[in-house]
C-alpha cells in the first residue's frame, strides 16, 4: 500500500504519541508499504513551530531528515499538477496545507492517512490513523 501521512500523523509518530492508534502503527512500520511525507507536511510543521504553535526541540530539521530517511519515508515534493488539482476541491475543508495533501494524494494515487474526520468527505482513498 502506498500511504501519504497527514501531518499530525507525522507530527504523531515523531513523538510516539498514543493519539496514533495501533492500525496506523503497523501500517506505517510495514516494510511492505510505502510512506510518503508531502513537503506541505514539513511546511506546515515549520509554520506552526516559528509561531510558537508547535514545540519541538532545536534540532528538529536534522532529526526529522535523518528520521525520514532512516525508516525508508519518501519525500513527496509539490508539483505544478498538485497545486492546480487543489482548484477542483469541494470546499469541503478550509486548511490550504490539507487541501494539498488530498490534491497531492489524488494526482499520486495515494491513500491518506489521517484522523482529521473533514477529509473523509473528499474523493481521496483515506484511513484512519486514530485506528
Amino acid at each position: 500500500m502506498h500511504l501519504l501521512i497527514d501531518t499530525h500523523v507525522l507530527i504523531w509518530w515523531s513523538k510516539n504519541s498514543p493519539r496514533l492508534g495501533s492500525q496506523a502503527r503497523k501500517l506505517i512500520r510495514s516494510p511492505e508499504n510505502s510512506i510518503w511525507v508531502s513537503a506541505a507536511s514539513i511546511w506546515e510543521i515549520s509554520i506552526k513551530a516559528s509561531l510558537g504553535r508547535l514545540k519541538l526541540h532545536e534540532s528538529f530539521a536534522e532529526v526529522m531528515s535523518r528520521d525520514l530517511e532512516r525508516q525508508g519515508f519518501r519525500a513527496l515534493p509539490i508539483g505544478f499538477r498538485h497545486a492546480l488539482a487543489v482548484r477542483d476541491l469541494p470546499h469541503h475543508h478550509a486548511d490550504p496545507f490539507d487541501r494539498m495533501l488530498i490534491a497531492q494524494a489524488q494526482c499520486e494515487e495515494l491513500t491518506l492517512l489521517t484522523a482529521d474526520r473533514a477529509i473523509f468527505d473528499y474523493e481521496v482513498a483515506v484511513l484512519d490513523a486514530a485506528r
